[in-house]
């Protein structure tokens, strides 16, 4: 993302714990002076982090500003992060989880699931039209990651079907690699298929996503509904699917590995 607003003509400073990727040497250098401060990590603690620790990113906020969080983390959590920031400065906390992949961040195509003040949500569309093909406001605050659990139910329930459904076709001697054109534009064709279906047949598992990831999400999204006492029996198979693939030490391969489980 830092390079596409970069090429774009945005001024950007970055920080990341892996300094050959920092142009700062704090998160709150990196948040000094700037109109807005995009979070961008992999977990609800590297986001208290880069916000709360000393020389985070609280440190320096002010009213003005507003923090966007394009992290996947904990809706309640979200919410907490927000009240603190608000609190401590008046600066205001827009969650933006996003889907789409590497080669979304790369096309400025990305789906943005926004959760906010709308008067917020609008100060940022000048950004979101260079970074996303899509942005929709879900509601207040931790509103946009109710939805980014509900595309992550979809997407790991729909990994495990995909794998199943490539292992079945090849144990009926059907050629799976042509099953994403002979299902093109049916129910059954999606995004999703047309990503994946053609990795696990082919067996590429080089890591776009991780394992790691998805089942970090997974995780979250089972505790998320257990706390809405929901019933969720497709999301519980497919992440007791996802945590055998890491008890095999596969959690850096591509979720496409998901397909191993059925060799």
């Amino acid at each position: 993302m830092v390079k596409r607003l970069a090429s774009l003509g945005w001024s950007v400073k970055g920080y990341d714990i892996v300094p050959r990727r920092s142009t700062t040497k704090s998160p709150a250098e990196a948040a000094r002076g700037v109109d807005v401060v995009l979070l961008n990590l992999p977990t609800n603690d590297a986001v208290k982090d880069a916000m709360f620790r000393p020389d985070g990113v609280v440190s320096i906020l002010d009213a003005k500003q507003l923090v966007v969080d394009f992290s996947t983390i904990p809706v309640d959590e979200c919410r907490s992060h927000a009240e603190r920031v608000l609190k401590h400065a008046g600066c205001r906390w827009v969650d933006a989880p996003v889907s789409g992949g590497p080669p979304a961040v790369e096309a400025g195509s990305l789906t943005v699931m926004a959760g906010g003040d709308e008067k917020d949500i609008e100060r940022l569309q000048p950004l979101m039209k260079d970074i996303a093909g899509r942005c929709t406001r879900m509601g207040p605050v931790g509103a946009g990651l109710a939805a980014k659990m509900i595309n992550q139910l979809i997407v790991g329930v729909g990994h495990a079907m995909l794998a199943e459904s490539v292992a079945l076709c090849e144990k009926a001697g059907i050629d799976a690699a042509r099953i994403p054109e002979c299902l093109g534009g049916g129910y059954a064709d999606s995004n999703l298929m047309q990503a994946y279906w053609p990795r696990m047949v082919s067996r590429d598992f080089a890591p776009r996503g991780y394992v790691r990831q998805l089942l970090k999400d997974l995780e979250m999204v089972n505790a998320w509904a257990a706390g809405l006492d929901a019933q969720r029996p497709m999301l519980s198979q497919a992440l007791f699917l996802y945590r055998e693939l890491k008890k095999r030490g596969d959690t850096e391969l591509d979720t496409s590995a998901i397909r191993k489980l059925y060799d």
